[in-house]
C-alpha cells in the first residue's frame, strides 16, 4: 500500500482585498483549503506552518490534524519534515475553490515520474503544488510556490520525463483573480463570506 499525504502550507498571502482585513482573509483561505482536504480519500491530510504562523493552524485545523512546523514555508521544508510516507503534495493555501480533482491529478504521475508540479494559472510564475515521490530526488531545486516555474525544475531534473506538469489552478495573488471565483462552484465557503461581506463577491 503507497502511502500518500496531501499538506496545505499556510504561508504568507501577498495580496488582500481591499477592505478585508489580512488576518481574516489569510484565515478563510486557510480555513476553506482544510475542508476540502477532509473531502480527499486514499490520503493523510496535514498542514504546515513556520513556527510565528501556528495561530493561522490553530484557527483553521481540526482535532487531530497533523501540523507540521518548518523553519521556512517552502515545499522542501515540507518534504524535509514527512516520515512514513512514500508519496506526498505540497499545496498552496490561497486556491479556496480548487477541486479535488486536480489534486488528484498532481499525485497521479508519480506512478512513473518522481516529481510532479502544478503551475499557477494566469501566466505569471508560481506553482500552485508541488507532488514528489520520498525520499525526495537530490536533484530537486529550493521550490518557492509564489515563483518557481516548471521550466526550473525540468532543467534541473536528469532528465526532462523525471517531471510531470499537471493542470494548473489560479491563486488569489491579484484583484484580477476575483474574477476566477465562480460562485456557482460548491466549497470556499469562508472566503465567499467574508468577500461578501466586503462588497468583493456575490
Amino acid at each position: 500500500m503507497v502511502r500518500r499525504v496531501v499538506v496545505a502550507l499556510l504561508g504568507p498571502v501577498t495580496w488582500t482585498p481591499p477592505g478585508v482585513d489580512p488576518a481574516r482573509f489569510r484565515t478563510a483561505l486557510a480555513e476553506d483549503t482544510v475542508d476540502l482536504m477532509a473531502t480527499l480519500t486514499e490520503v493523510d491530510t496535514a498542514v504546515a506552518v513556520t513556527p510565528a504562523d501556528r495561530w493561522v493552524a490553530d484557527a483553521v485545523t481540526w482535532p487531530g490534524m497533523p501540523v507540521y512546523e518548518v523553519a521556512e514555508p517552502t515545499p522542501n521544508a515540507v518534504f524535509a519534515a514527512l516520515s512514513g510516507y512514500d508519496q506526498a503534495a505540497v499545496l498552496a493555501a490561497d486556491a479556496p475553490d480548487v477541486p479535488g480533482l486536480t489534486i488528484g491529478k498532481l499525485l497521479r504521475p508519480l506512478t512513473s515520474r518522481p516529481v510532479a508540479v502544478a503551475p499557477a494559472e494566469g501566466g505569471g510564475p508560481g506553482l500552485f503544488g508541488v507532488a514528489v515521490r520520498l525520499p525526495v530526488p537530490e536533484w530537486l531545486p529550493p521550490l518557492d510556490l509564489d515563483r518557481t516555474v516548471p521550466a526550473t525544475v525540468r532543467a534541473a531534473a536528469p532528465r526532462p520525463g523525471d517531471l510531470a506538469v499537471t493542470p494548473a489552478w489560479h491563486r488569489l495573488r491579484g484583484p484580477a483573480d476575483l474574477a476566477t471565483l465562480d460562485p456557482a462552484v460548491e466549497g470556499w465557503e469562508a472566503t465567499r463570506a467574508l468577500l461578501s461581506g466586503a462588497g468583493h463577491a456575490g
